[in-house]
């Protein structure tokens, strides 16, 4: 075991374990990657949204990824949210000279509409942490927030992708189209090609940590050394299994099923 290949997600918790670091750790073990966590906040949320948030100091964040990264096989590191400038910073720090693949998650908003973060913290992802990315994964509610313009044409999400790529410095980025109508279709840009991932769109309430899931998808996907395009048609198959085959649990946005993507192999079938 020797071998074993790891990644690291730095990220907030969720109890109920559809999103955050609970999910992450889910994914990574779904993938054959060993998980690891450095958290950010204690966050108090369900299926119906966030009660209450506790954001730890970042001295103390500091020393998890200290701990982590002088001792563990790290090959990935995948970060989710972040909630204030501080903390960005601390971890920029840590991770600039590790030189891993790092995919930066920019968790702004709950699914149930509550603000994550604060405004400072928008500008010290784009100052710190992007231009360490070599993917960064926004939704389009989040490309908007990052890049400060609406995208409401298909044209516009190209532009965003090119802003995050070539001024705030990300190797690469895919924006999530599932705020989209019709099918689910997000969209790659490495600096130089585009690519879209397309995928049904299902007839379910129950999303709930899809962001995070995807991204430590493809953050497992990465530690496994495969490429960026690689990864990223690994993480669209892993997420569309887990809302196709909905789990159905809690009286509000329940969480996906990360049981799916293994199961609907094993069985031969596909999305």
């Amino acid at each position: 075991m020797r071998n074993v290949k790891g990644a690291l997600s730095i990220a907030g918790t969720d109890p109920s374990g559809g999103a955050g670091i609970q999910a992450d750790l889910k994914t990574f073990q779904e993938l054959d990657v060993y998980g690891m966590s450095v958290i950010t906040s204690v966050v108090a949320q369900n299926t119906l949204g966030v009660k209450g948030i506790r954001h730890l100091e970042a001295s103390f964040i500091k020393e998890q990824l200290e701990s982590v990264t002088s001792d563990m096989p790290v090959h990935a590191v995948k970060t989710g949210m972040i909630a204030n400038s501080e903390m960005i910073e601390t971890i920029a720090e840590h991770l600039r000279p590790l030189t891993l693949p790092l995919c930066v998650d920019p968790v702004m908003i709950a699914q149930s509409g509550d603000a994550l973060v604060d405004h400072k913290a928008l500008q010290a992802m784009r100052d710190e942490l992007i231009p360490l990315a070599t993917i960064v994964t926004p939704n389009i509610p989040e490309a908007s927030a990052l890049t400060g313009r609406s995208l409401e044409s298909e044209e516009d999400r190209y532009e965003a992708a090119k802003k995050i790529v070539h001024d705030f410095g990300s190797s690469s980025v895919v924006i999530k189209g599932g705020h989209l109508d019709g099918e689910a279709t997000d969209l790659f840009y490495d600096g130089e090609t585009f690519e879209t991932f397309t995928s049904p769109r299902f007839d379910t309430l129950h999303t709930h940590g899809t962001g995070c899931t995807y991204a430590a998808a493809i953050t497992a996907e990465l530690a496994k050394g495969k490429s960026l395009k690689e990864a990223v048609n690994v993480a669209k198959t892993f997420i569309s299994a887990a809302i196709k085959h909905t789990l159905e649990i809690g009286h509000g946005q329940g969480p996906t099923n990360h049981w799916a993507y293994q199961n609907t192999k094993r069985k031969g079938e596909y999305v």
